[in-house]
């Protein structure tokens, strides 16, 4: 028996507890102690179904909070959780992506099954970490859990995340030693493992070996084809599958119509898949319809495109953003139409309030192109930066474009420095926009920036900078950028060699540029183009008109630019009846509308034929009646055969068209002087100072090995060596005494010496050119020489007979066209 307590002390216990009964006794205040609080009880676990359900609910909504919370009661009220239970707290720790506390549970784990490998797979796979999912996947193949398909669907599927095809083959053996392969599931891990490693052969080899292929095997091997990039083949899986009674889903399709947009020549097949989303009831769906409208906006069925997203309720931001798309990419100049649509549904995006992407400014960039609209482009910036996507390389890109287009070369190089320029497209459109604007030197000095930070070019910008070597007329940079891209691999790529030929054609090497063009191992329509201008403007018109009859019968269809370098070729040439029969072609065989360029070269080849009565007749009769590329090509023909009124009249019809030109203005102040009307030459001289006019300043140049040497008109900085003086008036008395004075004025000016060589350079910088180049280039080198103004009569007939009298080729280019000097001719045939 236990002690009994004294009587005291039960008794002094039991008043303790017992309220007083006398509050004269107690201690009064105003505020009494509140009761002393019940000591806390233990808190009880849930059941184990409760946390079944909360951890399911956890992994469904993806709610790492609530998780977490369901852990901490776990530890709180010393609750043992079950495998099972176990198993789903890994899974929400890998579905909400914390690694870190799924990796500390996983450790502490007194028991693993393969459920619980399984979850760690899939949570570094979905992690993008396909290393450490393998990791994971040998450690528990060395724990001898038995391993079920999950695990090596989730290992297959890191080897497919990471390309790693070697161990993807030994998973495959693992899978048909433990007997696995026999499954479908594990039949489409296999396949997408091997689609993703590019190996299609071994696709289909493990579908046709398959014992047993459900929906997502064909729809696997479908995908497959369409990623390694055979369409056709792909088409006719489709077939296969709708023969093989197999239901064609949503992802199948899509697939299937997204390849289908590479198709050039497939329209019966575009209109049989559209018939299949039809009859599966498809047609409604968002993914399939934007795949649908894409693959008929891409090519060019723009009327199809807008039924199909009328047909789609509720159109998405994907819908939406591939309509657009479609519209900028049709909206050129004759469907203006297109581009204003483009910016409308852009405006209804707005109205609906839906979160625009940088798909959708990206397109709509595109549009605003066409549009050459500051103010429409500045309204889209504005939503780009309240969106939040100023440093998206894309929209920094379409920007760049779209400021360079319209002439704000600093707004583009803002932009510029505003984008990440992770990526060498970014250099290229800055690159681009530089020689848009004619600002070359800026150009090549962007791309020694672009080389500083170790970058590595692509065929794109090389492409892009040797088009600025071609403007500029420095060959030596540009067999520097030809030896950098044969270095690197890239003289390979077509759109390269295009650029390689523009360059040596602007530079006067035709040898260069032909041999270039053999070496190109895929010719497109640009190469052929190229080519055939190259021909026209170095005067080897027969050869032009030969490559174009190439063309036509190896069945391949010219463009605009096409049937522009063979009208060149036909103006340069003077074959009239030729020209006429490619232009009425062009019409009516190809429905080619002519520009402005195809119509400059009708009226240059009417108006070198003496037909300038017709040549006028022919711009008044055209839709490019106010354009002065037009009119330039018939004033210099009324000047070429002394049509002096004729030649006012277009003069005067120029300085109302561009206003601020001084070509049209100096050419009328000419004509105004040789017909002897002072008064109204001097009236346009002052119109040029009333209007702020200047006379553009002559410069030429010539490439001396790796220096440029500028000779320009007024400026007396550039001081040339008296002994090349001295040699030009030794070539001079050669021509003189080979030609006699013909009244030519610069033998006149030869009598003054120091009046002689200021006339010289202000006037005749193309000679002094040619003989610097003379002077310091070897007997056997081809002089080259550029020049911003036409060359003048004078210094044409002196190259003539400077190089019979010498023995030497001499290549002037101005700016109307190639002067190819040799043996006493030139191959413009003296119009110009």
């Amino acid at each position: 028996m236990f002690p009994r307590k004294p009587q005291s002390l039960l008794l002094l216990n039991k008043a303790r507890l017992l309220p007083p009964t006398n509050p004269k006794l107690l201690h009064l205040s105003p505020n009494p102690p509140p009761p002393p609080l019940p000591p806390p009880q233990a808190s009880l676990p849930l059941r184990t179904s409760i946390y079944k359900q909360l951890l399911r609910r956890c992994a469904d909504t993806r709610s790492l909070i609530l998780g977490k919370l369901l852990h901490s009661h776990m530890i709180r009220t010393s609750y043992k959780p079950t495998i099972f239970i176990h198993n789903n707290l890994l899974g929400v720790y890998c579905k909400c992506r914390d690694l870190a506390s799924a990796c500390q549970l996983f450790d502490r784990m007194p028991v693993r099954d393969a459920v619980t490998w399984n979850s760690l797979i899939a949570g570094y796979s979905q992690m993008g970490s396909a290393a450490k999912a393998l990791d994971v996947f040998r450690r528990a193949w060395d724990s001898e859990v038995p391993l079920d398909r999950f695990s090596y669907a989730g290992a297959l599927g890191a080897c497919a995340q990471s390309g790693d095809l070697m161990k993807g083959r030994i998973l495959h053996g693992m899978v048909v030693v433990n007997g696995l392969y026999r499954r479908a599931f594990i039949t489409n891990s296999l396949i997408d493992m091997y689609s993703k490693c590019g190996m299609i052969d071994d696709v289909r080899f493990a579908f046709d070996r398959a014992d047993e292929l459900d929906e997502v095997s064909w729809n696997s091997l479908l995908s497959a084809y369409v990623r390694i990039g055979w369409p056709e083949v792909a088409a006719n899986i489709l077939v296969w599958m709708h023969r093989s009674g197999v239901r064609l889903n949503s992802f199948a399709l899509g697939g299937i119509l997204k390849a289908c947009t590479g198709f050039d020549d497939c329209e019966e097949v575009r209109r049989m898949l559209h018939g299949c989303v039809i009859k599966i009831g498809l047609d409604l769906d968002l993914f399939v319809g934007s795949a649908m409208l894409d693959m008929y906006a891409k090519n060019g069925g723009l009327e199809e495109a807008i039924k199909v997203f009328e047909c789609i309720p509720n159109p998405n931001v994907v819908v939406f953003n591939a309509m657009i798309a479609g519209f900028s990419r049709l909206g050129n100049e004759k469907n203006v139409e297109a581009k204003i649509e483009a910016l409308r549904l852009f405006a209804e995006m707005l109205r609906r309030r839906m979160r625009l992407s940088k798909f959708t400014f990206k397109s709509v960039l595109e549009a605003c192109n066409l549009t050459n609209s500051i103010r429409c482009g500045m309204q889209i910036h504005a939503h780009i930066i309240l969106n939040g996507l100023q440093d998206d390389e894309f929209i920094g890109s379409a920007l760049i474009t779209l400021y360079s287009k319209l002439r704000l070369i600093d707004c583009s190089l803002r932009c510029f420095h505003l984008t990440p320029k992770d990526h060498s497209f970014t250099w290229t459109s800055i690159v681009t926009a530089y020689i848009q604007n004619e600002q070359f030197e800026r150009a090549l000095h962007l791309f020694k920036e672009f080389l500083a930070q170790e970058r590595k070019p692509d065929q794109f910008i090389i492409s892009s900078v040797m088009n600025a070597c071609s403007d500029l007329g420095t060959t030596w940079a540009g067999e520097q950028m030809q030896g950098y891209a044969v270095k690197s691999g890239l003289d390979k790529f077509t759109v390269y060699g295009n650029a390689q030929i523009n360059m040596y054609t602007k530079a006067g090497d035709i040898g260069a540029s032909i041999k270039t063009y053999e070496e190109i191992d895929c010719w497109d329509i640009f190469s052929w183009s190229m080519m055939i201008l190259s021909y026209g403007f170095h005067g080897y018109v027969r050869e032009a008109l030969k490559l174009f009859e190439k063309i036509e019968e190896c069945q391949i269809v010219p463009d605009e630019m096409t049937f522009l370098a063979v009208l060149t070729a036909c103006s340069h040439g003077g074959l009239a009846d030729e020209a006429f029969r490619y232009y009425e072609s062009m019409i009516t065989d190809y429905d080619l509308s002519p520009n402005v360029k195809h119509m400059a070269c009708i009226v240059d080849l009417l108006g070198r034929a003496g037909r300038l009565a017709d040549a006028e007749g022919f711009i008044m009769n055209s839709a490019f009646e106010n354009d002065p590329l037009i009119w330039h090509a018939l004033l210099r023909a009324c000047c070429f055969h002394g049509d002096k009124e004729r030649g006012i009249r277009v003069g005067e019809r120029l300085m109302i068209i561009e206003p601020f030109s001084s070509s049209s203005y100096m050419s009328l102040y000419n004509m105004y002087l040789d017909v002897g009307k002072v008064s109204m030459a001097m009236r346009t001289r002052g119109l040029m100072r009333e209007r702020g006019v200047g006379k553009e300043i002559g410069m030429s140049w010539i490439e001396i090995g790796q220096l440029v040497h500028t000779i320009t008109a007024g400026n007396n900085s550039y001081s040339i060596d008296d002994q090349v003086y001295a040699k030009l008036k030794e070539m001079m008395a050669r021509v003189e005494g080979k030609m006699g004075n013909v009244g030519l004025q610069i033998f006149e000016f030869q009598k003054q010496s120091e009046k002689w060589k200021e006339n010289l350079i202000n006037g005749h910088g193309e000679l002094m050119a040619v003989v610097l180049g003379m002077y310091n280039l070897p007997q056997s080198v081809t002089i080259r020489v550029m020049k911003n103004q036409r060359v003048c009569g004078d210094c044409h007939t002196i190259l003539k007979f400077l190089s019979e009298v010498e023995g030497r080729e001499i290549v002037l280019r101005d700016p109307c066209r190639f002067h190819w000097f040799n043996s006493g001719s030139c191959s413009c045939g003296d119009y110009w």
